[in-house]
C-alpha cells in the first residue's frame, strides 16, 4: 500500500471504504557511520512494515525536518521551525481536501515533535478530522531496547539496522563512551566538536536478533495505534 506503488484511481477507489493514510517524517543527517537517510528509511520502512497488513496507504517520507544542532556535518540540511510547521499543515490539509480524514505521522527523528504543535493547532477548526502523532520508538520499543543495552541513542545499535548501514563500511568493534552534549542547538560547531564520528555513545553495534526484537515491537506499537488509536 505504498502510495508510489498506486496510482490515483485506486487511491479514490480506497477512500470509498476508508479514510485513514500514513505520513512518516524523519531527517536527512549523519548518524556516524550508518546512512544519512537513517531517520527516513526507519520512519518509512516501519510504516509500511505496520500499515501492509491493514491495507492503509503510506505516502513517500517527508525526509527533511529539524536538525539545527548537525549544521557542520556535511548532508545535514535543516529546515526552520515555521518552515516545517508549515509544509506538514499543507500536506495534511491538501489531503483533507481529497477526502482522508485519518492522519498518522509517523515520526522516526528526535528533533520533530514540534511539528506535532503545529498538527494540532490545524486540528482545532477541522472536527472531523483526527491527526495522530507517532514517535515511532516512544513506549514499548524505548523499554525493550533499555533491557537489552541502556547506552542507546543517536547512531548507536539501536538504529543499526541491515537496512541503515552504508555497504562497504566497517562499523567500529566495542562501544563508545557517551558524549557530553553541548548546551543548546543553536552551536553546530560546538556538537561536531563533541560528537567526533556523530555517535551520542553505547555499541554500534549488537546482534540482528537484538535489534530486530526492537523493530519488531515498533512495528506491532505503529500497527496496533492504525487499528484502535484513533478517538471514538
Amino acid at each position: 500500500m505504498r502510495v508510489r506503488d498506486l496510482n490515483w484511481m485506486q487511491l479514490e477507489e480506497y477512500l470509498e471504504r476508508d479514510d485513514r493514510i500514513v505520513l512518516p517524517v524523519g531527517s536527512t543527517e549523519q548518524h556516524g557511520y550508518l546512512s544519512l537517510e537513517t531517520d527516513n528509511i526507519i520512519a518509512e520502512r516501519l510504516a509500511i512494515d505496520a500499515a501492509e497488513p491493514l491495507g492503509i496507504p503510506v505516502l513517500p517520507v517527508l525526509a527533511y525536518g529539524l536538525t539545527s544542532g548537525f549544521g557542520a556535518f556535511p548532508g545535514s540540511p535543516t529546515l526552520r521551525l515555521d518552515t516545517y510547521a508549515a509544509v506538514l499543515r499543507e500536506i495534511i490539509g491538501s489531503l483533507y481536501g481529497q477526502g482522508f480524514r485519518r492522519f498518522l505521522v509517523a515520526n522516526g527523528h528526535g528533533g520533530n515533535p514540534p511539528g506535532a504543535i503545529a498538527l494540532a493547532e490545524w486540528k482545532r477548526p477541522h472536527e472531523d478530522a483526527a491527526v495522530l502523532w507517532h514517535d515511532v520508538w516512544e513506549g514499548a520499543p524505548d523499554e525493550l531496547a533499555e533491557q537489552i543495552d541502556p547506552e542507546y541513542d543517536h547512531a548507536s545499535w539501536s538504529e543499526n539496522f541491515p537496512w541503515t548501514r552504508v555497504a562497504g563500511v566497517e562499523l567500529p568493534a566495542g562501544r563508545k563512551p557517551p558524549i557530553t552534549r553541548p548546551k543548546g542547538l543553536g552551536r553546530p560547531a560546538a556538537w561536531r566538536e563533541a560528537l567526533g564520528d556523530g555517535s551520542f555513545g553505547g555499541p554500534y553495534q549488537l546482534p540482528d536478533d537484538d535489534v530486530l526484537r526492537v523493530w519488531n515491537s515498533a512495528v506491532e506499537q505503529l500497527r496496533d495505534r492504525l487499528q484502535s488509536g484513533w478517538p471514538t
